[in-house]
């Protein structure tokens, strides 16, 4: 059994956290090809993302409070089992519509890793200590955007569209398997009450009405779906506007996951100095002048790839300075209820993420300007709420 403050629960940890990235971005250089196996439109085959994020919100939202009343393992040994068998049905799917469905469970099964994860941390770590090991983990976990559309475009030229499925259903055996060795119970003391839609709707209202937790809540809303314009969309803008091949949008795709990692790497030597709010501060700005940029190269009639790849490798390491010291200071007042915090945070996050993907899907053209456009604008409200809500936030 794994023991807390070693680096082999940290990458375990960061391994389930890392199945969700790699549901997303492990199969976005085969968009165009789905496109095209189903006669499917653009809007059709980018709900394949957007659905997935939708469902991972319910998830989500389910995941916190039953593990917080019957423990994490077993909760996440249950949910890794749904993706494994929704994962198969999603490489044997027949047609965009059961291909569609078979994301939707495939991403309620996931939901469960990320949230009991976070859970896990809380469990084990608070305040700053906290906010280190979330950044460790994405540190870690940072190598699953970088190197799945890396994966994914060589598994589409070689195999097709389908391998980058059968993969993920390898991905969750191997974390199911190493779950139900190595990870220990972590919860120490089990909520007393039922699982109950009231009760947990009692305890989703308690959570909003503090303060801190929802400007927290709302700084990782904005700065994730920024970055997820970036993910439901860069397919279709970089291959079919910009016209790279598979192999060339992964090296492109793998750029701007590795500014996310460096955010990570540079957070855990910066929070000792500057503590979880002014880390914070620098990602929010980031964020700001990366989406800014890339409107401006738009605009000037920049026609490489480059003038949107490199300034959005600049937003990603944002996000990653910014969103693991936001999560930490979100859980941190509820270690009693950490499960149901974490749910609530993946909901509103992903659902927020999931309107936003949507709404560009059916916005995209023969332009980059809807994705450009909405980046900047959720980086500049980043930096403006984390101006306003600081005093809030470190009451």
């Amino acid at each position: 059994m794994l023991r807390p403050d070693t680096l082999a629960l940290t990458i375990l940890l960061a391994t389930l956290t890392a199945l969700g990235p790699l549901s997303t971005d492990m199969y976005l250089p085969s968009l165009p090809a789905i496109t095209r196996v189903f006669g499917a439109s653009t809007a059709e085959v980018q709900l394949t993302l957007s659905i997935y994020l939708f469902a991972f919100a319910i998830g989500q939202i389910v995941y916190g409070p039953l593990s917080d009343r019957h423990g994490r393992k077993p909760v996440l040994l249950w949910a890794l089992a749904l993706f494994v068998l929704a994962s198969l049905a999603c490489a044997l799917a027949p047609s965009i519509e059961l291909l569609i469905a078979a994301r939707f469970v495939q991403a309620c099964g996931g939901a469960g890793a990320i949230v009991l994860a976070r859970a896990v941390v809380r469990d084990l770590y608070s305040g700053v200590r906290a906010g280190r090991e979330l950044s460790l983990m994405s540190a870690i976990m940072g190598i699953a955007p970088v190197s799945a559309p890396l994966i994914g475009g060589v598994l589409e030229t070689a195999f097709g569209w389908q391998s980058s499925f059968f993969t993920l259903t390898g991905c969750g055996l191997f974390a199911f398997g190493m779950i139900w060795l190595l990870l220990p119970e972590t919860l120490a003391l089990r909520a007393p009450e039922p699982v109950s839609v009231r009760g947990s709707l009692r305890t989703f209202g308690m959570l909003l009405r503090h303060r801190a937790f929802t400007a927290n809540l709302g700084l990782v809303m904005l700065s994730f779906a920024g970055v997820f314009a970036w993910i439901s969309a860069a397919s279709f803008v970089l291959q079919d506007i910009y016209g790279l091949n598979p192999m060339r949008f992964g090296i492109a795709f793998a750029v701007t996951g590795g500014g996310y990692a460096s955010g990570t790497l540079l957070a855990t030597r910066l929070l000792p100095r500057l503590g979880l709010d002014r880390t914070m501060g620098v990602g929010a700005t980031a964020m700001a002048f990366s989406g800014v940029a890339m409107t401006f190269n738009l605009a000037i009639g920049l026609s490489h790839p480059a003038a949107l790849v490199v300034p959005m490798a600049v937003n990603t390491c944002g996000l990653g300075l910014l969103m693991p010291q936001a999560v930490a200071g979100a859980l941190n007042p509820f270690p009693d209820r950490a499960g149901a915090a974490s749910s609530l945070i993946g909901f509103i996050q992903q659902t927020f993420a999931a309107a936003v993907g949507a709404a560009i899907g059916f916005s995209l053209g023969s332009s980059a300007w809807p994705m450009a456009a909405t980046i900047a604008v959720l980086g500049l409200l980043t930096l403006t709420l984390w101006v306003m809500s600081r005093r809030v936030r470190t009451t």
